[in-house]
């Protein structure tokens, strides 16, 4: 996963943006702005992209996100909890339709007990109410391959988000009504067989 997989999905993700008239903010920490970068990257992405936090201290999280200092002192700054705060913050304060935020350990310092190099967590929110958190481990791969594949997993957060919730509901409704055709044509068969024999004696 390198550039040109952030650069595929940046232009993926800004024509269906564009497509639904979307907007989007990211708010980021270990990347420091990558995901905006990626984006704004694109010629003609200022349709979409809104503007984009890089909060890497606790104190800017909670300045420009609004995330609770309790959260940062009980969960810590690498944290689902975290990460869905910032990227709430960042819909809220931005007034987008999608959000996405990172906050991670790249390396090579950083590492605490339960939290190694290569931590990342992510969080998407959405306007409606939506909120999806991946956890990704990619290990002690460096610094810059860490941050690499974050942009490249914030994307596909944002890619999920931005296709919409009835993707994925679509399909079961004509699957769940085929199970119920085969029945249905199998009642009316039994019936005409019960009916045959009386009429053959008759001929």
């Amino acid at each position: 996963m390198g550039g040109s997989d952030a650069r595929a999905l940046s232009r993926s993700l800004l024509d269906l943006c564009r497509m639904r008239k979307l907007t989007i903010a990211t708010a980021e920490s270990c990347t420091g702005g990558l995901v905006a970068g990626a984006l704004t990257d694109i010629p003609g992405s200022s349709d979409v992209i809104d503007r984009g936090f890089v909060t890497y201290s606790n104190e800017a999280k909670r300045a420009m996100l609004g995330v609770e200092a309790s959260t940062l002192a009980n969960f810590g700054a690498v944290s689902k909890e975290t990460a869905t705060a910032m990227a709430v913050g960042a819909l809220e304060r931005a007034d987008v339709d999608l959000a996405v935020a990172i906050t991670g350990i790249a390396g090579p310092g950083g590492a605490t007990p339960g939290k190694p190099v290569g931590l990342v967590h992510f969080a998407a929110a959405t306007r409606d109410g939506r909120i999806i958190h991946r956890e990704q481990r990619f290990g002690a791969i460096g610094r810059s391959a860490v941050r690499a594949r974050s942009v490249v997993e914030a994307l596909r957060m944002l890619m999920e988000l931005a296709r919409g919730p009835q993707a994925a509901a679509k399909p079961r409704r004509p699957a769940a009504a085929t199970r119920l055709r085969p029945r249905v044509t199998r009642s009316p068969r039994r019936h005409a067989v019960k009916r045959r024999p009386p009429r053959s004696p008759r001929g």
